[in-house]
């Protein structure tokens, strides 16, 4: 059983955060850029993007994503979306594949699930007839591949939302939205609340690590440049890298390091409190502390090793949110 939960972790893992980018296109010099377009109000608007350039003749009023982990940000800031793909139901999603942080949301806008299991279905698509196609360049959830069919269907528009945090995302979500003021007011509201929230935390002792425990393939952990350790940062935790050698910057912008079973303990030896995501479901910390290896380690030998949820590993607004009000519950001074 642990075998097979390690397995699971590790593919969601790998297929979500791991996969490598698109190259850039050259950027067209027609329609006003999103940014430049921003500032005017006015369409079209010129989208440079990881698999070329797009123009989005007016203001969508029916996007489609292929991205679940777009979608949240998406809905974040009222964008008009029609339908999501879903992916494979998990402890991470509703049971019909949406991902629990933005599933209410979703069902109370009334978006259709646009195809399951992150199996692309191009005529489903073109039968909801969108006017905005935004999706993922890489990933688990990627379409790279379908990008010539979808643009035949809507203008559409291929991310690498891995090495952005959350804010960035939904801010350039709004610009080809012409959504930007509510953006900005959620990213403010978002500030303001965490603000507050970092108040009322009793922080344990410093320095903290947030990682993803994968049992016997050892343990990611997120950088202090990604979007986990900056939300760490903001609540006022001193955020620890792992130990210098086993830095890999960041899997090349992906916001991790990957340690092994055997120098996990290394790599972690300056942690005073770790925590640790709930990827696959069950009890991380038991997970973690039960290790053998990881016995010396001075969060474990301290008992300072907690949860962060099962949200935490792929932050939008919605679960950045939820994995505050969770920290907050766990170290409430």
């Amino acid at each position: 059983m642990a075998g097979r939960l390690s397995a699971l972790i590790a593919a969601a893992a790998c297929a979500l955060l791991l996969a490598a980018c698109g190259s850039p296109a050259s950027e067209s010099s027609k329609p006003e850029s999103s940014a430049a377009a921003a500032e005017s109000g006015s369409w079209p608007r010129s989208e440079k993007h990881e698999l070329g350039t797009t123009e989005i003749a007016k203001k969508p009023m029916r996007i489609v994503s292929t991205s679940p982990s777009i979608t949240g940000s998406l809905l974040a800031i009222d964008a008009p979306v029609i339908a999501s793909a879903a992916t494979t139901v998990s402890p991470l999603t509703d049971d019909r594949g949406f991902f629990t942080q933005w599933a209410d949301v979703a069902e109370e806008r009334g978006v259709e699930i646009a195809y399951k299991n992150l199996k692309i279905d191009i005529d489903r698509i073109d039968a909801l007839e969108p006017d905005l196609i935004i999706g993922s360049a890489n990933g688990g959830d990627a379409t790279a591949d379908a990008y010539a069919q979808l643009s035949e269907i809507a203008p559409t528009v291929m991310l690498d939302y891995s090495s952005s945090t959350w804010q960035d995302l939904t801010t350039r979500l709004a610009g080809m939205t012409g959504l930007e003021q509510h953006a900005k007011d959620r990213i403010a509201e978002y500030d303001t609340w965490v603000a507050g929230q970092a108040k009322k935390i009793a922080l344990p002792k410093q320095p903290t690590t947030a990682l993803v425990y994968m049992g016997a393939d050892g343990s990611w952990a997120f950088t202090p440049e990604s979007p986990q350790g900056q939300l760490l940062t903001a609540l006022g935790f001193t955020y620890q890298p792992v130990a210098k050698q086993f830095r890999s910057d960041g899997q090349g912008g992906r916001g991790v390091d990957v340690l092994t079973s055997e120098n996990s303990a290394a790599g972690l030896a300056e942690a005073q409190t770790v925590l640790t995501v709930a990827m696959g479901g069950g009890d991380p910390v038991a997970d973690f502390t039960g290790d053998p290896l990881l016995a010396n380690q001075p969060a474990v030998a301290g008992k300072r090793v907690y949860s962060l949820g099962t949200e935490a590993f792929r932050l939008d607004y919605y679960s950045a949110k939820r994995t505050v009000a969770l920290l907050v519950k766990t170290f409430a001074g």
